[in-house]
């Protein structure tokens, strides 16, 4: 189902445009009522600018967590996963015993992480397998910051909302 253009979801009520835009950013309450409440919007791009501008400067610290903690984790089970997220996960096809093995490693790996930083680790997969996923996990939690990390992670998230968005409109202009 192609996302609606930007004037309709400025006319949306409050419910169906939240839901819109946690197709993008899955729920993020924190985000999407500013965002709802800052309409209209004069393209996608400016909705998405408007996000990096929030993000960086009216969320407070937990609210960045919140939104950040609304991805799902990589090599999560599937059970209760967005339709973008299995998707972008791998999820829509068998899972061979190698891809086990990693979403095992994984699971360790977010947990690690979870605990060091408070919060899920979050990237942008584009299409790569989770077993390329593990390094960039491993790098990450070993050489991040707390901050950094959020920022990295805020900022994947906005890479995502911006893949899925292209992959969701018909042919218009972001």
């Amino acid at each position: 189902m192609p996302f609606p253009p930007i004037s309709k979801l400025n006319e949306l009520p409050e419910p169906e445009f939240l839901e819109a835009i946690n197709s993008l950013f899955e729920p993020a309450p924190p985000l999407a009522k500013i965002l709802y409440e800052a309409r209209p919007y004069i393209s996608y791009s400016s909705l998405l600018d408007f996000s990096q501008y929030v993000i960086d400067n009216d969320l407070s610290h937990e609210d960045r967590i919140l939104v950040v903690n609304a991805h799902p984790r990589i090599g999560a089970p599937p059970q209760g996963l967005s339709a973008h997220s299995i998707k972008e996960q791998g999820y829509d096809r068998k899972q061979t015993p190698e891809e086990e093995q990693v979403n095992a490693r994984l699971k360790e790996l977010n947990e690690a992480y979870e605990k060091k930083y408070g919060f899920k680790f979050v990237v942008f997969v584009n299409g790569r397998p989770r077993k390329d996923i593990v390094p960039v996990l491993e790098k990450r939690l070993s050489e991040g910051t707390q901050e950094s990390e959020l920022k990295v992670g805020l900022s994947e998230m906005l890479i995502i909302a911006r893949d899925r968005l292209r992959k969701l409109q018909a042919p218009a202009k972001l």
